[in-house]
């Protein structure tokens, strides 16, 4: 076994925040909390099982949206039905195979899609919203050099009035819950003004204002850059197998396979110890987190990606909501992304999902060249039944959670991390966490 020189040796007690701490996942959720920890003076080291960006942080849609950052069991979705769910065509893709921990989880998420809870997980959910951004511009402040950028125009397209009411319907909930959400109504004629590349089946739209969206993998890039600026280590392809709680410190195991990382082959173990340990990473944290009491189950909800050159599309963020296609500038070139796929995490990825975004998307945007496509990316999204993420203390108090955000992990990953990062040093909880904790 080897061990590599480790973050301080633990001085934490009941009274005194800890002095070191590794942080498993170099997503989003992961190098935010360990620049936030680095904030608060505690030395971290970051482990991932491949590298930084590596999962759901890298080729999603890179929307800073808190207007549209809703619970995922939506009522709506009851209405879909089971032959919906496994047409390859339909953007919510269930495929058909035995799978009995997903059978359990679809099973929790039909039960919390209904109109009572869906609220009282967006009355959760609004007091994070109404601080995402603020984080972001902490970051920003402090160093992390990718900007986030505002989104104007920011449209939600819809072929009909009718099939745009659910949509305002919902904005409304989000604004009774107690946040603020600024928008307005257009005509298809006023959205394809604004946005040329749209066909003329857009009959009617809502124009978003006061959010931002960035690159993702950019970002997430330029935070690792911060973290080790600050003197923060992050380990890539080390696969963590194991935390071990000694009642002092944390002890965190895992195995570098030299031989997916570019070594000519063979692994060997490693031990970091630390004060306290975080778990980010990702649609994998169940394995980690359940011996320490993390019940609820966090599903792979897999999106998919790809990029494309600009002409034909549209020059602002743009998402069509009955198909679940997004579309991001990200310089001369356009993300177009989608889809909600449950399977597992480390399944290959299904090509068929990739050409039912493109044939979702075709009729809608004429000009777009889609065999010009490039960067095709499938990512596990950490979805929790509930809609709601896991961010807090396990039964552990040195092991703690950040995940379970499932669509939502760019716009709130920041804001989970500073809150969390607060919990661990001060000892006390935020009050926005009180919802989200691990062990309910």
């Amino acid at each position: 076994m080897t061990t590599p020189s480790r973050p301080t040796p633990s001085h934490a007690t009941p009274n005194r925040p800890p002095r070191s701490a590794v942080v498993v996942g170099a997503g989003m959720t992961g190098l935010a909390t360990a620049w936030f920890l680095q904030e608060a003076g505690v030395e971290v080291t970051v482990v991932d099982r491949r590298h930084v960006a590596a999962g759901a942080s890298w080729g999603n849609a890179g929307w800073l949206s808190p207007a549209l950052a809703v619970p995922l069991p939506e009522p709506g979705a009851l209405r879909l039905g089971l032959r919906s769910l496994l047409s390859p065509a339909s953007p919510l893709y269930i495929p058909p195979r035995a799978d009995p921990r997903l059978a359990r989880f679809l099973l929790s998420l039909s039960r919390n899609s209904t109109p009572r809870r869906w609220r009282v997980a967006m009355s959760a959910l609004a007091p994070l919203n109404r601080q995402a951004l603020a984080a972001y511009d902490e970051l920003a402040r402090g160093g992390v050099a990718e900007p986030t950028r505002p989104s104007d125009p920011c449209l939600i397209a819809f072929t009909t009035e009718s099939a745009r009411a659910p949509f305002t319907a919902e904005l409304k909930a989000v604004r009774a819950a107690g946040q603020h959400v600024d928008y307005d109504l257009l005509t298809g004629a006023e959205a394809r003004d604004l946005e040329p590349a749209l066909s003329e089946r857009t009959g009617a739209a809502v124009r978003l204002h006061g959010q931002r969206f960035l690159n993702p993998g950019a970002y997430v890039e330029a935070l690792a850059d911060a973290v080790r600026e600050r003197g923060g280590k992050i380990v890539e392809g080390l696969r963590v197998t194991r935390i071990r709680d000694h009642g002092s410190e944390v002890a965190v195991l895992g195995t570098n396979d030299a031989s997916g990382f570019g070594g000519s082959g063979g692994s060997s173990s490693t031990e970091l110890r630390a004060d306290v340990a975080v778990l980010a990473n990702g649609a994998w944290l169940n394995r980690l987190a359940a011996p320490f009491g993390v019940r609820a189950p966090v599903q792979s909800g897999r999106g998919y990606s790809f990029t494309l050159p600009a002409d034909g599309l549209p020059t602002g963020p743009t998402y069509f909501a009955a198909q679940r296609v997004v579309c991001s500038p990200l310089g001369d070139r356009v993300r177009v992304a989608g889809m909600m796929e449950f399977t597992a995490p480390d399944r290959p990825a299904d090509p068929r999902r990739v050409q039912a975004v493109i044939d979702a998307a075709r009729p809608l945007l004429p000009g777009a060249d889609f065999s010009r496509r490039t960067d095709e990316w499938a990512g596990p999204r950490p979805c929790t039944a509930d809609g709601l993420p896991l961010v807090g203390p396990t039964r552990s108090p040195r092991v703690h959670v950040c995940g379970g955000h499932g669509m939502w992990g760019i716009a709130l990953g920041p804001l989970s991390g500073r809150l969390l990062a607060e919990s661990i040093v001060t000892g006390q909880s935020p009050a926005e966490l009180s919802a989200l904790h691990p062990l309910r």
